[in-house]
């Protein structure tokens, strides 16, 4: 009896093992980390990734841009050209919102905000669109003159392309978004601003979100990987590494451009 006792306490406090995180079967996914103006590496990323997927012709096989395409590199019309265009045949391609392309949007509707774009990646953005007036001038008639500029030359599908962003995507065990999410609210229940902005709050936490979280936003050496959360951002405007994180099953690994550093640990 009293043995009886003990196993079915013993039983009772022991805990099921917990099933890895995966997506369901038959997809692949390739997540894909802030391009900020590099069309360059875009461009021999998503040709690794077509031979990558070639092997697998008869799986789904989806693309997920974490955003952030615009700004800092020199190439962001040239990014957007791409990405609204007729590219990588065979994938579903899923686009997420970035604080970048917030900024741009703001910078269109106020003159004044250009004051900050500017020196948050904007100036190279205005560049690759041929706008020069604020590269020696922050006077407030150039930024308006920009402004009127830049709403004249955006072509209307790089428009329609940023003004239909989505701001989160759900696979299996895995949620995308930009940033990340704020700890202790449910994911449904997130709000834009954190959606696209927070770093500390999401980065230090250990919380568990009930999915793995993949995110941009924070650049980093090489791709973290921790319990509640993966970060892609391996800084590609300014390190030549862009990065797809490729999601299949319960497998995890990576595809990525130029000399690359041992990934960090789980």
């Amino acid at each position: 009896m009293p043995g009886g006792i003990v196993n079915r306490l013993r039983k009772a406090f022991t805990r099921a093992p917990v099933a890895p995180p995966c997506v369901p079967a038959g997809l692949r996914l390739y997540a894909i980390g802030d391009i900020h103006g590099r069309d360059d590496l875009l461009g021999q990323l998503l040709g690794l990734i077509e031979a990558d997927a070639a092997a697998a012709p008869d799986i789904r096989k989806v693309l997920i841009f974490l955003g952030d395409y615009v700004d800092r590199g020199l190439q962001s019309r040239q990014v957007l050209d791409r990405l609204t265009g007729d590219f990588a045949p065979g994938f579903e391609r899923v686009f997420l919102k970035g604080n970048h392309e917030l900024a741009l949007r703001q910078f269109m509707d106020d003159a004044a905000f250009g004051r900050t774009w500017k020196y948050y990646g904007g100036l190279e953005t205005l560049h690759s669109y041929g706008i020069k007036e604020l590269t020696l001038s922050d006077d407030p008639a150039a930024f308006e003159h920009a402004r009127e500029r830049f709403n004249a030359v955006l072509p209307g599908k790089h428009l329609d392309f940023l003004d239909n962003l989505a701001l989160t995507a759900e696979f299996g065990d895995y949620f995308f978004v930009h940033a990340g999410v704020r700890p202790g609210i449910a994911l449904s229940r997130q709000i834009e601003e954190d959606l696209l902005w927070i770093r500390e709050d999401f980065l230090d936490s250990s919380s568990s979100y009930g999915k793995i979280v993949v995110h941009g936003h924070t650049p980093r050496e090489t791709v973290e990987f921790r319990s509640n959360r993966i970060g892609v951002d391996t800084g590609a405007y300014m390190t030549g590494v862009l990065t797809a994180l490729v999601l299949e099953g319960e497998g995890r690994r990576l595809i990525q451009t130029g000399e690359v550093p041992a990934a960090a640990a789980n």
